[in-house]
């Protein structure tokens, strides 16, 4: 089994993967391979609406030259997939939001790449918006009809430096919470699969 995260941060290495990597932790202690995807350096155009996805139909986006066909390979190749970013004025980065409309527009129009994968959203957020930004990220995991799991609050993590993150005791707990919650039903539905 394999989980691919995707960190929808400017920045490379901070406090959203710092996050991401404790939920990678318990995944890892029970067997699941984890991969993470960093958008930072990398230029994201939002849909433009051409539905050449729906007439392709080769699980591919007609913009190329960005990183999005290759992340949308690896999300329907995984088993779980972790959205991760910090929050920019109550909401995502315009870059996850770019992948998030793309990739699940040719998911959809792709049968359903994503269906009955595990999903999760991850939050880095300075004081306020982390809700409403973890929200978009739940509403794109429901609507491409991935099973989310639950931990013992919301997936967020408060820190604005990088690192400080880390003095977020009950943030870290959740994000150890949500790991152990997704390797459980990874393998709960791997079962049901055989």
């Amino acid at each position: 089994m394999k989980v691919v995260a995707i960190n929808g941060s400017a920045r490379k290495d901070g406090n959203t993967v710092i996050l991401i990597r404790r939920v990678f932790a318990e995944l890892e202690k029970e067997g699941i391979e984890t991969e993470l995807v960093q958008l930072s350096g990398h230029i994201i155009r939002g849909c433009t609406a051409c539905n050449l996805c729906r007439t392709n139909l080769d699980g591919t986006c007609a913009i190329t030259g960005d990183i999005v066909n290759e992340i949308i390979g690896k999300m329907a190749a995984a088993d779980g997939i972790i959205l991760g970013s910090p929050t920019y004025f109550a909401d995502i980065t315009s870059e996850l939001k770019a992948l998030i409309d793309r990739s699940g527009r040719v998911g959809g129009a792709n049968g359903n790449l994503y269906r009955r994968k595990v999903g999760a959203g991850v939050i880095a957020v300075r004081r306020g918006g982390a809700i409403h930004a973890l929200d978009t990220i739940h509403h794109f995991l429901h609507i491409t009809q991935m099973v989310v799991p639950g931990a013992s609050y919301w997936n967020v993590g408060i820190g604005r430096e990088v690192g400080e993150v880390e003095q977020d005791e009950e943030g870290i707990r959740n994000m150890q919470v949500l790991g152990e919650n997704m390797a459980w039903l990874l393998k709960i539905i791997q079962t049901s699969r055989r």
